[in-house]
């Protein structure tokens, strides 16, 4: 079967779950602000890997465009890639209210099929500081019309927010010890 049409058909595991730990829907924010994703009961790993029960996640702005299960999702101001396995990132918005919602998608960037998306939440974002949104984008270089797309992995994280039930993650733990497990 050629790649494509296998990349196409993968499905994610039916109990896995992406939701935001932060921002939350209804909140004001800040820009810049970190934006922090939440995965359950499946991996989060780079593009191009191509792991069973894994993905990466892709951050939808201000976006009402449908994605159909199997496609390839966009790269553009609306559709972020975070194929280095970010599970956060930096983000600047202009003021006003904005919709935010996560898509998992495979290795080669498709969406899953069904789909694998967090509800849509609501932000209101006020005016930051211009002076430090231009720094940060100055300092790494990744200014994206509008907003800053700088990521950072997990592990590296100082921000304060925990995950919402952190006993909820224990599907992690299982699934990484299944991965490095001696075959039966």
């Amino acid at each position: 079967m050629p790649l494509h049409a296998w990349a196409q058909s993968k499905s994610a595991p039916k109990d896995a779950y992406v939701y935001f730990i932060s921002p939350t829907d209804g909140d004001t924010v800040k820009s810049p602000f970190w934006c922090r994703f939440g995965l359950r009961n499946m991996g989060v790993t780079h593009a191009g890997d191509s792991f069973s029960n894994t993905g990466h996640h892709h951050l939808l702005i201000d976006n009402d465009e449908h994605i159909s299960p199997g496609e390839p999702i966009p790269q553009d101001k609306k559709h972020l890639h975070y194929g280095g396995g970010e599970t956060e990132a930096l983000i600047e918005l202009p003021p006003g209210k904005h919709t935010l919602q996560l898509v998992m998608g495979d290795g080669m960037h498709f969406n899953f099929d069904p789909p694998l998306m967090s509800k849509k939440i609501t932000i209101t974002v006020e005016g930051g500081s211009p002076r430090r949104g231009r720094r940060v984008a100055q300092t790494h270089g990744r200014m994206k019309t509008g907003h800053v797309h700088l990521a950072r992995p997990a592990e590296n994280s100082t921000a304060e927010a925990t995950p919402p039930d952190p006993s909820k993650s224990a599907g992690a733990a299982d699934f990484l010890k299944s991965l490095f497990a001696a075959p039966k």
